[in-house]
């Protein structure tokens, strides 16, 4: 795993990385200084040295890594040392702390001269960009000067009151209009090539390299770190025989250096999951005009703006009636809060969740374990009653019961995010205006889209997970999605309070066929891999019979017989003009 491949987006993260490598490096041999300045006094100064080097708690994320975790554990051996040594700081101060000095100094200069170089290759990139956008609008104003040439000389023609030099001079005008247009159009093209070309060898060769020149230099400076914990132990234990056993533990802290782990840590830290962006496409104004005539449809644009983090911006979600409207309110704020991590990159988004599962585990043991103990106390108490009463732990048990389950639901939502993020499929990315990739809030299902069972119970079972995510499915004759691995099952009606001013007539179910409200064709081929959603083949053509409601699925009818959702991302929208 190199930077240059699983970073390639990731340019300014990398440059603060190593600089703080470099800081620390540096802080490495201020610490050596400070305590060649001190080994003359006593244990006492010693371990005041380790006290004030401990991490801070703004520098603990730094601390993952394998040399700074090394260094961590030699200071508490450090801690443990006394007595005379003046030797000591002899030795480390010519044979650590200028070494450190010297090598600062050329890890310094090396990291400048490589982002200088990766600066100058995304200035090239951007300059060649700029070229583009300049030649397209070029174009763009050629085509139109054409166009209106052309229908000077077309009016002029027509007209008998103009003289034929007149008319001559049109249509000289106009020939001349026209070819200038077709030398724009050419050297748009060409500027096109020329930078998708820069662009695939930027992200691929001449970027890429300089990230590994980056790696090679982080892992070098890692590495001296090593030898210099290794160094230092070594001095000490000539000197020190008494303190071999903490100066072990020093050397079993520098051979947990590992620069190849500490580099899959960075990866795993700034990685974000995405895709290199792909060519641009070429835009032929002259196709475009002639697609304008088409008046009884009109085409609705399919691609959606990208945000910071590269996930599709979801518009505003249209609200649907109902008895799916109860759970609108409930979704928006789970959507505000993030507490799915979904503004999270995916690799990013993956490590919350299992972080977050790990700690309810955690405390379901704890909860389980003191239930236990209540329960052993409750038997106790049975058998004995002298030393206490049974009753008196019941509402203990009660109240720990309901902990658990509470627990339980909240392990079974976060298991259900994870299993989400896991097996989530992005659609063709890129980080322009042409495509997009789908993110984990584009496959979120609305509320509308929620299960509906047990009526006998009088309980509503409800599923916010979108049907790619856990396999739901669709019925045509009912027009209702059902989950199939959705989250725990929720008592709708167990707070009765929630629901108060629910109306009856909002609970009504449309069980009549889906109005058409336009057709669509397929840009792209689509592999339904969930129920609820239906293959598709590129240039297929569809009727639409529910628009996109701001998650990024759109539901569409294959004549009369399938109907299903496919990303709204892959298709060319045509509406009636009534909708």
């Amino acid at each position: 795993m190199t930077w240059g491949v699983e970073l390639w987006d990731q340019y300014d993260n990398l440059g603060a990385h190593t600089q703080r490598g470099i800081d620390f490096l540096d802080k490495y041999g201020q610490f050596i200084k400070d305590r060649c300045s001190i080994e003359g006094e006593y244990a006492s100064k010693l371990r005041r040295l380790v006290k004030n080097y401990q991490p801070k708690k703004k520098e603990e994320e730094d601390y993952q890594f394998s040399s700074c975790k090394a260094f961590l554990h030699m200071l508490n051996e450090v801690g443990d040392m006394a007595g005379q040594h003046e030797l000591i700081a002899e030795n480390m101060t010519t044979q650590i702390v200028k070494e450190i000095n010297n090598l600062v100094k050329e890890f310094k200069d090396e990291r400048k001269r490589h982002l200088h170089e990766g600066s100058k290759l995304q200035a090239q990139l951007q300059a060649s960009l700029a070229h583009l956008d300049k030649a397209k609008k070029a174009y763009e104003k050629a085509f139109r000067e054409a166009e209106k040439a052309q229908e000077n000389f077309s009016k002029a023609d027509a007209d008998l009151n103009l003289s034929r030099a007149e008319v001559e001079k049109a249509r000289t005008l106009s020939v001349m209009k026209n070819q200038t247009c077709e030398d724009c159009k050419t050297e748009y093209a060409n500027q096109l090539q020329k930078t998708n070309e820069l662009q695939r060898q930027h992200y691929s060769t001449t970027l890429p390299k300089v990230f590994q020149q980056l790696q090679d230099m982080d892992e070098r400076r890692i590495t001296f770190i090593q030898n210099f914990i290794k160094l230092s132990a070594d001095i000490q234990r000539h000197v020190f025989p008494i303190v071999n056993k903490c100066l072990d533990g020093i050397v079993k802290a520098s051979e947990t250096v590992d620069p190849k782990q500490d580099s899959r840590l960075v990866i795993e830290r700034f990685k974000s999951g995405f895709s290199p962006p792909e060519d641009y496409p070429f835009e032929d104004l002259s196709n475009l005009k002639n697609s304008e005539g088409n008046t009884s449809l009109h085409s609705v644009p399919s691609f959606k703006a990208e945000t910071i983090k590269g996930t599709i911006t979801a518009g505003k979600l249209k609200k649907r009636g109902g008895i799916f409207g109860i759970f609108s309110s409930n979704k928006h704020h789970i959507d505000e809060t993030k507490e799915d991590y979904s503004d999270l990159p995916p690799n990013q988004r993956k490590k919350k969740l299992t972080q977050k599962i790990e700690h309810i585990q955690n405390q379901i043991q704890q909860e389980t374990a003191a239930r236990d103990g209540l329960i052993k106390m409750k038997l106790v108490y049975e058998q004995n009653p002298a030393m206490g009463d049974p009753l008196s732990v019941e509402g203990q048990l009660t109240e720990s019961g309901h902990k658990l389950e509470k627990l339980q639901v909240e392990l079974q939502k976060f298991q259900n995010y994870l299993s989400e993020a896991e097996h989530m499929t992005l659609t063709p990315t890129s980080h322009k205006k042409d495509r997009n990739s789908l993110s984990e809030d584009s496959l979120s299902r609305s509320a509308s889209d929620s299960s509906v069972n047990n009526p006998n119970n009088n309980k509503i079972l409800v599923s916010n997970t979108p049907p790619q995510a856990n396999g739901s499915s669709y019925s045509p004759e009912s027009g209702i999605s059902t989950s199939h691995t959705s989250i725990p099952e929720v008592d709708v009606y167990a707070d009765a309070e929630e629901f108060d001013n629910i109306e009856e007539e909002n609970v009504d179910f449309d069980l009549e066929p889906l109005p058409v409200l336009g057709t669509a064709r397929a840009l792209y081929p689509f592999d339904a891999q969930s129920e609820g959603s239906i293959p598709m083949e590129e240039g297929e053509e569809f009727e639409v019979v529910e628009l996109d409601q701001g998650d990024g699925w759109t539901r569409v009818r294959r004549g009369d017989v399938q109907e299903g959702f496919v990303p709204t991302t892959y298709l060319q929208c045509f509406l009636y003009n009534n909708c």
